[in-house]
Formats: C-alpha cells, structure tokens, sequence
C-alpha cells in the first residue's frame, strides 16, 4: 500500500490532517477551559460580594440570627459547597455546615498561606488571588473565594460593637461552589470534539480520495492500460481521449514515438525490398 500512488498521496494528507484536526482542538478546549474557570472565579466573586452585602445590615445590627439564617440558606443553594465567615483570630463564627462553628482555621492552609505568608497580613487581593481550587472530603472538585470583611466608618463608629478605625479587615468570607457541572460539561465538550475530529477526518479523507481517485488515479490507470496494452504492438492505438494535460502530453509523446519506430521499419523495409528488385 506504501508503494502505490494512492497510498503515497492518502496517508500524509491524512496524517496531515489529523494532526491539524488534533492541535486545533486541543488548543480551543484549553481556551474554552481557561473560560469557564475565569467565568467560575467571576460568578463567586460576585456571589461572595451579594453575600457580604446581604449580610451587612445584620452586622451593624449585631443581629446574629438574622446572619446565620443568611449564610445557611445561601449554603443550601445548588452548586455550593461551603459558606463560612471567620473572625479575625480565624475562629469560625457563621457557618452553612453548624459542624465548622467555633473551629480554628489553620492559616497555613491553601486559602489562608496567600494572605498570611508574611509579618503582616495582606489585606488586598485581586479577584484572581482569592480563588483557590481543592477537593473536598467527598472528593469533588470546588472552587472557593476567600473575600476580606473591611472596617467601614459605619463600622466602627457603630454603637453595638465598635471596631478601631485602624483596624481594616473584621473578618473574612470563604464561599465555595461545587465544579461538577463546570466538570460535566468539560467532558461533554471533550466528547464532542473527539466526535468532531472524526467526522471530519473521514469527510476530508472521503472527499480528497474521491477527487484524487476521479482526477488522478482513474486517468493515471487508463493511461497504464494504455501502456501496457500497446507495448507489444508495432502499430499501436491512439491515445485515450480526455486524459488531464501532463497524461495526455505523456501519452501523446509514447504514441508519437511508437509511430516513429513504425515509420522507421516500415522504411527499412521499403528500402530493403527495393534494394532486392533492383538486384534481381
């Protein structure tokens, strides 16, 4: 198969293909992955800053019933995983899971080391710095926020617990959400590209076979036939019609040549005939 003009025309374009089909898609399911993790980071940053608004007046309020109704029935949303505020000293106050409250929380761990590496802890991050991604105890992927509680003048000018001004982050917000869905739809997308890819690697390699098969390999076989069938014959036919240019000029010029060597023995003959009357 190797050896024939249609293997040796079909099997680097196919590779050739197929290598190209490949790439492509491993290139857009990076992009299209890089996507939907940038997009998860953006919904639980905006999540987590709806939950810090929501649980704002409460706060100034000191109103810890209203905030923990807040923070468990955000908890109880599809999608997320965990939902807790700490204090300042990294004691869990408020928590969707009632396990968690009062639990110190160790700050060399992934989402605390960020803000905590140093001295003096880091009081602002980008969106992008917040997120963290981990498994939880069940296994699952999640992607958590951690979102720093500022002291605003409200804050500490309030009458019900009054914070030093100096004094800018009261607590921290660590809201996590589930990345099953983000997970089902990467293997989706993945199945659908492998689908993809094979479709139009039979599609291509279909349609470039047709064409070569239709403009190459049928004339290239008449053209042999044409050879082989005329190689014995001294008087041979006349090409076969509607040949592409390069066969017909090939076929043409074996005709050509094969009618000469026939002109040529023809006349050797004629010459040689004449010769034995004129001896005679």
């Amino acid at each position: 198969m190797f050896a024939t003009l249609a293997g040796k025309a079909l099997i680097p374009v196919g590779l050739a293909v197929t290598g190209f089909m490949v790439v492509c898609c491993l290139i857009l399911f990076s992009v299209i992955s890089e996507d939907l993790h940038h997009g998860e980071i953006v919904y639980a940053t905006n999540l987590a800053d709806t939950v810090l608004k929501s649980t704002r007046y409460a706060m100034h309020k000191s109103d810890r019933e209203t905030l923990a109704t807040i923070i468990r029935n955000v908890g109880e949303q599809k999608g997320v995983d965990h939902v807790r505020i700490f204090n300042k000293k990294g004691v869990v106050t408020f928590s969707a899971k009632p396990g968690e409250i009062n639990r110190q929380v160790d700050k060399n761990t992934e989402g605390c080391i960020v803000c905590h590496k140093g001295a003096v802890p880091v009081t602002n991050m980008g969106n992008m710095q917040q997120a963290r991604t981990f498994k939880n105890p069940d296994g699952m992927d999640v992607i958590a926020i951690t979102a720093p509680i500022y002291n605003a003048p409200d804050c500490s000018s309030a009458a019900c617990h009054v914070h030093r001004p100096e004094q800018k982050v009261l607590g921290t917000l660590d809201i996590g959400l589930s990345r099953v869905e983000r997970d089902r739809s990467l293997a989706m997308l993945r199945l659908q590209m492998i689908v993809f890819t094979v479709m139009s690697l039979i599609l291509t390699i279909g349609g470039v076979t047709a064409l070569l098969r239709r403009n190459v390999f049928l004339p290239v076989q008449r053209l042999r036939a044409y050879v082989e069938s005329s190689a014995g014959l001294i008087d041979p036919p006349q090409p076969p019609p509607h040949l592409p240019h390069d066969l017909d000029v090939i076929a043409s010029g074996y005709y050509k040549a094969k009618m000469d060597a026939y002109d040529r023995k023809n006349c050797a003959i004629s010459v040689s005939e004449s010769s034995e009357v004129h001896v005679g």
